[in-house]
């Protein structure tokens, strides 16, 4: 008897150093990867590609808080809970409207109001598909990512739409304290989602409707509403995200498709970064930046962009492994 107690002790005393190496290692290997970025990519630590890797990771990063807000609300386990794969696309859908409404003519605020409230109805219908139809979410986030596609070909008709204002040019080039608006947009955003998701009381409920969700229902929580703001949450990010996907390339664009990857990859990697193997906003901002240092770090040496879609692949892959086997570790 106490032979069997001692080796489970043992058991579980060994996996939750192997949960904690998991953790160790990943920011070893952070460390690792900027450090020979820093020795062999020429530029790589200077001021100005420093700033220039923080302000390309804003649009990534932002969005990678929806799909991490989503992870909260829907689900701390990212291999079974919820997930948002139009976030990407409902930017480019909500970009295209907001373009589309300055073009004809539409005071600013008012066409920044509906490119977000563009986001926030693509959010919604999300969640109408999860909540009450009752849609597994990979299928249909997946379906809402080609309404949205479909809306935003239609809208541009294939075409990449110009636009100028002065408060575009603003977001571009404006600086304040020496820091560039758009990394100002990323440290308030950053503020504002972390104090929601970590110090606010809703924060608390939305981590227990996704961690918990029939204890959360016998406390009386509204699970569904819950799940709901996740997906609105993500389309407001999405909405928002567009008008500065705009002010930097002075346009609408067709691309944005492409994001979901890297901020698939960013927001699961935050995982890793993050206690206990939950998703976070902390985690979420180390694991983006990291991207955004990892992609500039490869372009700097000359490797292919081709290779940088197949390490994010196999980040997602390692990530949800390594999760998978942390979360079983400290589970027994």
């Amino acid at each position: 008897m106490d032979t069997t107690v001692s080796d489970t002790k043992s058991s579980i005393d060994r996996r939750a150093l192997a949960a904690v190496f998991v953790r160790l290692g990943a920011f070893a290997a952070l460390g690792i990867i900027l450090l020979y970025f820093a020795i062999y990519a020429r530029g790589f630590t200077s001021s100005f590609n420093l700033q220039n890797v923080v302000e390309q990771s804003v649009i990534l990063t932002i969005l990678a808080y929806g799909m991490t807000v989503v992870f909260i609300g829907t689900g701390t386990d990212v291999q079974k809970g919820g997930i948002d794969l139009a976030v990407a696309a409902n930017a480019g859908l909500s970009g295209a409207v907001f373009v589309t409404l300055l073009n004809l003519g539409w005071p600013e605020p008012l066409a920044v109001l509906a490119a977000i409230f563009t986001g926030m109805a693509m959010g919604f219908l999300n969640g109408l598909a999860v909540v009450v139809f009752r849609m597994i979410p990979l299928l249909a986030t997946l379906a809402v990512m080609n309404i949205a596609s479909g809306l935003e070909l239609t809208i541009t008709e294939n075409n990449v739409i110009g636009v100028s204002s002065e408060f575009l040019s603003t977001l571009q080039f404006g600086r304040f304290l020496g820091i560039s608006a758009l990394a100002w947009v990323l440290i308030v955003f950053t503020i504002f989602v972390a104090f929601l998701m970590h110090y606010s009381p809703f924060g608390v409920r939305l981590y227990a409707v996704g961690g918990f969700p029939e204890a959360a229902r016998a406390a009386g929580l509204n699970v569904g509403r819950n799940i709901y703001f996740s997906y609105i949450f993500s389309g407001f990010c999405a909405g928002f995200t567009s008008i500065l996907i705009v002010s930097r390339l002075s346009a609408s664009t067709l691309g944005t498709g492409l994001l979901l990857l890297p901020v698939l990859a960013a927001a699961l990697l935050g995982t890793v970064f993050s206690r206990r193997f939950v998703p976070t906003i902390g985690g979420t901002l180390i694991a983006s930046l990291f991207v955004g240092f990892l992609a500039n770090g490869f372009q700097l040496l000359g490797v292919s962009s081709y290779w940088v879609s197949g390490v994010q692949g196999a980040l997602i892959l390692l990530v949800v492994a390594l999760t998978s086997f942390a979360k079983k570790s400290e589970g027994a």
